[in-house]
């Protein structure tokens, strides 16, 4: 069964500076949705706002049709990688795969020069080593949605190409939405793109749509 994601009407502003102006954005199971937009467009701003850790009142974010006011209240329907680390640097390993319900062995399969030890706490890890993590059990745990926010960057090339791969086999079992500066990895994998310009969305058809809408130069 297709599960579907929108958020329409989306209007946001920082005083007197609009942010975010009627904005609307669809991602369905089995398909990458891409979304591309300069610094200060507001990408990070629309996925909160899609995650309901951003308070705004001109908003409707739907799971198949039903209205849910804060979507990160429901884990088993959507998770989200935010820019920040944000697991804590306390716990270990072992607590960070069992909460986020990962097999730790299918990781190390996946990953089997990432060096990481089950024993060993957050905190130990080098800044490549918690991005890996963190994408690594937000794309893999059980949840109809995945929302990444800047999944690329921080990896050694080696390991950007391993999580395309995983992306594009999880989206078999769930929708994802991502965003990236590093464009042509969006571009590759998506189904669909968004690009984010002067707070409205712009769903792109081709490569010169992005070049039009003044994202980046035709590829």
């Amino acid at each position: 069964m297709k599960h579907v994601l929108e958020a329409d009407g989306i209007q946001l502003a920082f005083g007197l500076r609009r942010i975010l102006n009627d904005v609307y954005l669809r991602c369905q199971t089995g398909a990458i949705t891409g979304l591309l937009g300069r610094n200060g467009q507001g990408k990070t701003c629309l996925m909160n706002t899609v995650f309901g850790t951003l308070e705004n009142a001109d908003k409707s974010i739907r799971f198949d049709g039903r209205r849910i006011v804060h979507p990160f209240k429901r884990p088993e329907l959507i998770r989200y990688l935010p820019q920040f680390n944000f697991i804590p640097a306390g716990i270990s390993l072992q607590r960070v795969f069992v909460d986020f319900n990962v097999n730790f062995e299918t990781f190390k399969h996946d990953f089997p020069n990432s060096n990481l030890r089950i024993t060993q706490k957050v905190r130990d890890l080098s800044g490549g080593q918690k991005r890996l993590l963190e994408i690594y059990t937000i794309l893999k745990s059980p949840c109809q949605f995945v929302m990444l926010d800047e999944p690329f960057t921080h990896l050694a090339p080696r390991d950007v190409e391993r999580i395309k791969e995983i992306i594009i086999s999880e989206k078999e079992n769930k929708g994802i939405l991502l965003s990236d500066h590093l464009y042509q990895h969006i571009i590759e994998i998506s189904e669909a793109i968004y690009v984010l310009v002067n707070g409205k969305t712009w769903r792109i058809n081709n490569n010169a749509d992005i070049e039009d809408l003044g994202y980046a130069k035709r590829l």
